[in-house]
């Protein structure tokens, strides 16, 4: 896997495959990162890298990337992320797929850059439904586990991080009126738990004009016909 450095941040990816690229972001909260789709119900680094180009990261601070922390950080600096990673590839647009806190990372790329992206899957996405304090947890056991590494960032700016993650409803990232407006398709497979709520996928599904919500997906039993029509909207919005 190659390494990326802007700025003061080293992005560490894998590339898999050839032809329209697609871009990933992983499951795993605040520790997402590329190994983690090998924990997911399907994995589309093995599932898709037949006909697409695959680009899976591993997010600043998780999985081998790092980068510094301030207090001005939040979602956009993920976002300057991965724009400045597809910038490095020279890809000018893609698809991109994102489960769990990907799922968000999706709508960051899309609302920041929209004609960089053709067609998007977000697998279970985040949203606020009564549920704050289990990403606070979620967000101080990473915090923890990393702080030693990290001098520059105390206790108060990693709380002002946090607020800006996750003090936002919805999805956090973006509001609902840019969903509402936004023109790129989506295919949206539903979560139905306490980080992934039912009601944030169906909600987006609702909203945005060209979407659909795929209810069933991720029982042994329907993960080929999971596949089969991600890989059937992908190729259908393959430019």
């Amino acid at each position: 896997m190659p390494d990326f450095t802007h700025d003061d941040v080293t992005l560490h990816y894998l590339e898999r495959g050839e032809g329209f690229p697609i871009l990933l972001f992983a499951p795993g909260g605040m520790r997402s990162a590329a190994g983690y789709w090998k924990n997911s119900p399907w994995n589309p680094v093995a599932e898709l890298s037949d006909r697409w180009r695959i680009i899976a990261m591993d997010q600043r601070n998780a999985g081998k990337s790092r980068g510094p922390i301030g207090a001005g950080d939040g979602w956009h600096t993920y976002t300057a992320d991965h724009i400045a990673l597809l910038d490095h590839l020279d890809i000018e647009r893609c698809h991109v797929i994102g489960g769990c806190i990907g799922g968000p990372y999706c709508l960051g790329v899309m609302q920041a850059a929209p004609e960089r992206v053709a067609a998007a899957v977000l697998q279970q996405p985040i949203g606020s439904s009564d549920n704050r304090q289990a990403f606070y947890d979620m967000f101080d056991g990473w915090a923890t586990e990393i702080a030693a590494d990290h001098p520059e960032a105390s206790d108060e700016i990693f709380r002002a991080f946090r607020s800006r993650m996750y003090d936002g409803d919805f999805v956090f990232n973006v509001d609902r009126d840019f969903v509402r407006h936004c023109e790129i398709p989506m295919l949206v497979l539903m979560g139905d738990d306490l980080y992934h709520p039912q009601t944030t996928s169906r909600e987006i599904a609702q909203l945005a004009p060209k979407a659909e919500l795929v209810e069933r997906w991720k029982d042994d039993a329907v993960v080929p016909e999971t596949i089969a029509r991600v890989r059937a909207f992908l190729e259908s919005n393959t430019p």
